[in-house]
């Protein structure tokens, strides 16, 4: 797949201020795509957009947005239409984990988490789906989580539900739309690196956990592009090695993990710093 498949294309990537929303940025512009890149860091998007103007010379198209705020899919896709722009690939990427116990936390941060990975994540879905079917082409990738795939274990209650919702909408939505020019995709990354887990207080986490567990961001992003655009499945887990893992804790009674993470303190937080876009 060369660069000329996105010409003529524009793409927006929610969360794309940092993670995995920078690195699918390049890898769209890389193929050329214009972009509308949105996320709440006003500042950060800038020198995304910069960074990526640079390597790729596409247009690049910065809009803030809290998508905590329930006002805020529809004012975005409001803003993009203004401009005279159109979505014609919605990478669903904004996201973020509690890795909290759910009683204590408050109800605030779990509703907003639904708004921001449930409802956003539909809402923009439904606003920008009938134009990619009126034009008989369109992409979406939703950022679901090998969370999805493990056994229930304590931490990141709400997190594992939002993204168990991520995938059996993506699967339902792919076949609604099948036969009619758009393909929806929820890619699963498992331990992914991005710059959340360079901060100091992740240090003692990510040493516990193998380098072959681990992907970059890159490499989740590349994979996922690829298939999203080849159209050939809805659910993809990214890395051998996370297919692997999810075919065996498939298999693995629910106690065992449960009482594993119980005597592994670390184990559990390092399950739970998986689960951060």
């Amino acid at each position: 797949m060369g660069k000329a498949e996105g010409v003529g294309r524009t793409a927006l990537i929610t969360g794309a201020s940092a993670g995995l929303g920078t690195a699918f940025a390049q890898a769209l512009a890389g193929r050329g795509f214009d972009l509308i890149l949105t996320a709440r860091r006003l500042d950060r998007l800038e020198a995304t957009a910069q960074a990526v103007q640079a390597v790729h010379g596409v247009k690049v198209t910065v809009i803030a947005a809290d998508l905590a705020d329930p006002a805020a899919p529809a004012a975005l896709v409001e803003a993009i239409r203004a401009r005279g722009l159109k979505v014609d690939m919605l990478v669903n990427n904004a996201g973020y984990g509690i890795p909290a116990a759910f009683e204590k936390t408050t109800w605030e941060a779990q509703r907003d988490l639904i708004q921001v990975l449930v409802t956003a994540l539909a809402e923009l879905t439904h606003r920008l789906l009938p134009d990619m079917l009126a034009q008989r082409w369109g992409r979406i990738i939703n950022v679901g989580s090998l969370a999805v795939f493990a056994p229930a274990i304590p931490g990141s209650t709400l997190y594992a539900g939002a993204k168990a919702f991520v995938v059996r909408f993506s699967e339902f939505l792919g076949a609604e739309v099948a036969g009619r020019g758009v393909h929806v995709l929820a890619t699963c990354p498992g331990f992914t690196r991005t710059e959340f887990h360079e901060a100091a207080a992740m240090t003692a986490v990510t040493k516990a956990i193998p380098d072959w567990q681990w992907q970059s961001a890159e490499a989740v992003v590349e994979e996922a592009v690829k298939a999203v655009m080849a159209g050939r499945e809805t659910v993809l887990i990214n890395g051998t090695a996370n297919r692997v893992t999810a075919g065996v804790l498939k298999y693995l009674p629910g106690f065992l993990v449960r009482r594993v993470a119980a005597r592994h303190p670390l184990a559990r937080r390092a399950a739970n710093a998986a689960f951060e876009e």
